[in-house]
């Protein structure tokens, strides 16, 4: 199973954790208790290996009976003991961290890349609009076109939210990623908007910053896209009245 196939949009994933907090805080009532108790759900979720998740056909049902779990065990703890959590693997020490190594490999490839071909800022600009219109209206091969071959698409849940965990590789592969997760629904908008100093892309769902990507551009294709999902490193793009919460609790 190719790893693109377990995007799920925006709508779907802020939808989601909405429901989890909603469960949450009808049984622990404070904001702080039901946030620990929905990033435990989330934890034990990404340690089951990948085919016990793609096994599992309703994940929103699973994960609310999850947390559900967790808040009525013990809301102190918010660790529960599942016979399907498995042990996160180690590193032996001196050893590099496979996925730290691989990050920093793509990071590595993509300065070169921009080194040996250079965007001007008009070509930027102009990639940048044409990937903000392509997801908008979800022409797959629009989107295509202006992605490099060996392109590289980073996602950035921090656990938080069921987004991709690895990062996805090719033209075909990161379309269908940033496709399916940016896909046309009502209360999901997309604008271009200033990114770590260059123009990148702001998704909004139901008028609250839910991704912010950044995008590196070597000539006219995209060598690397990095999609920051973790609703922490969003709150800046968010005022407090757009964070969820538990209604009426403090």
């Amino acid at each position: 199973m190719d790893k693109a196939s377990d995007a799920v949009s925006i709508a779907e994933l802020l939808d989601e954790r909405r429901h989890l907090l909603n469960v949450a805080c009808s049984i622990l009532g404070t904001g702080s208790e039901a946030e620990s108790a929905i990033a435990e759900t989330y934890r034990q979720w990404y340690e089951l290996p990948g085919p016990a998740r793609a096994r599992i056909a309703a994940p929103r049902s699973w994960l609310a009976k999850l947390v559900a779990s967790i808040c009525s065990a013990d809301p102190s703890a918010v660790v529960l003991d599942d016979p399907f959590r498995t042990a996160p693997v180690a590193v032996a020490e001196g050893q590099a961290d496979p996925d730290r190594t691989e990050l920093a490999d793509h990071a590595r490839r993509s300065l070169r890349a921009r080194r040996s071909h250079p965007a001007t800022p008009r070509q930027h600009e102009a990639v940048v609009r044409t990937v903000r219109l392509a997801c908008a209206i979800g022409d797959a091969p629009l989107l295509a076109s202006v992605l490099a071959d060996d392109v590289t698409a980073v996602f950035d849940g921090g656990g938080k939210v069921r987004a991709l965990t690895e990062p996805v590789h090719g033209s075909l592969e990161v379309a269908h990623s940033l496709l399916t997760l940016l896909t046309p629904r009502p209360g999901t908008t997309l604008h271009t908007h200033s990114v770590n100093g260059s123009t990148g892309i702001v998704a909004r769902y139901d008028h609250r910053v839910a991704a912010v990507i950044s995008l590196d551009i070597a000539g006219p294709h995209v060598v690397e896209a990095w999609v920051t999902l973790n609703p922490d490193k969003l709150r800046s793009w968010n005022p407090p009245a757009a964070e969820p919460g538990c209604p009426g609790r403090s």
